[in-house]
């Protein structure tokens, strides 16, 4: 049997925001965060910490390609093709906006930030804003700024926890290692402060951060929405008989759950199969299955 060939379906649009993201972010870490020493979360903060303890020609753009593309990479089969292209874009346009900022463009980032100075607590908000709006941004587009989160999605469900529970517990231990490298906690006690900053900017952004989405799908072609949804995203659903109330015609509704990362991709195939497909998405705080 011939393997089946990945299809790819970049849009400009999405890559366009994409740009747009990482410019953002890279903007937020360089000018407000970098600085004062301030970190970020997840691989950022990492890579941030990382930079610090390195030789100079070790930067911060080096570091964030190093660490997140394999991790997108690993989660190519979970995420698809179009969000890994989309993800590792994404990181590429943060860490040239990272190295252009602090190497090429003349603004002074080296002792403190051009904008707030050596104040703290406005490179923490300021900075976490700025991340957030990148961070939304690019899970809005169908990308991502971290690998943290994909291996969230991919790891937590093992793990009993959810996936907002495994990226706080890995930036928690991030802060811990950073305030017993820095001999001090008064700037990893900040960066959590730019956490909360940032994780909240992104819930405005994307509605939700660490629930997966439970679509109700109201259609008169079950059989082939089923098929290529489960072809798709490698995971099964629920289909139950149902009747217009108006038109008192049958019809079928579909249970399905999906991640944030995976919203926009099932409305497209869905609509494409069905237009006049009805769709309502919610929140589902946790998913389990009970084995018999």
């Amino acid at each position: 049997m011939a393997k089946k060939t990945r299809k790819v379906h970049l849009q400009l649009k999405n890559m366009l925001f994409l740009t747009v993201a990482g410019m953002i972010n890279a903007f937020g870490i360089t000018v407000f965060l970098t600085p004062v020493k301030l970190y970020d979360s997840g691989i950022s903060g990492t890579s941030m910490l990382l930079s610090q303890m390195t030789p100079s020609y070790l930067s911060l753009s080096v570091f964030l390609i190093i660490l997140n593309v394999p991790l997108f990479l690993y989660g190519l089969k979970k995420q698809g093709l179009d969000f890994t292209l989309y993800a590792i874009y994404t990181v590429a346009i943060y860490s040239i906006g990272a190295w252009l900022i602090t190497d090429v463009l003349p603004i002074d980032v080296s002792i403190a930030s051009p904008m707030a100075g050596t104040d703290l607590l406005l490179c923490a908000l300021f900075g976490g804003l700025l991340s957030g709006i990148g961070s939304g941004l690019a899970i809005r587009f169908g990308g991502a700024m971290d690998g943290i989160e994909v291996m969230a999605i991919i790891f937590a469900k093992r793990l009993g926890l959810t996936v907002g529970t495994f990226v706080m517990g890995y930036n928690l231990l991030l802060y811990i290692v950073c305030g017993f490298v820095l001999h001090s906690w008064i700037l990893p006690l900040y960066s959590i402060v730019t956490y909360g900053a940032a994780l909240k900017t992104i819930d405005y952004i994307v509605e939700g951060f660490d629930r997966a989405k439970a679509a109700m799908i109201v259609t008169e072609r079950p059989d082939p929405i089923c098929t290529a949804l489960s072809e798709t995203f490698e995971s099964g659903m629920t289909k139950l008989a149902a009747q217009g109330g108006f038109s008192n015609m049958p019809k079928s509704v579909i249970y399905f759950v999906v991640n944030r990362f995976q919203i926009g991709k099932m409305k497209a195939i869905i609509h494409e199969i069905d237009p006049k497909a009805y769709i309502t998405i919610s929140e589902v705080a946790d998913v389990f299955q009970c084995n018999q």
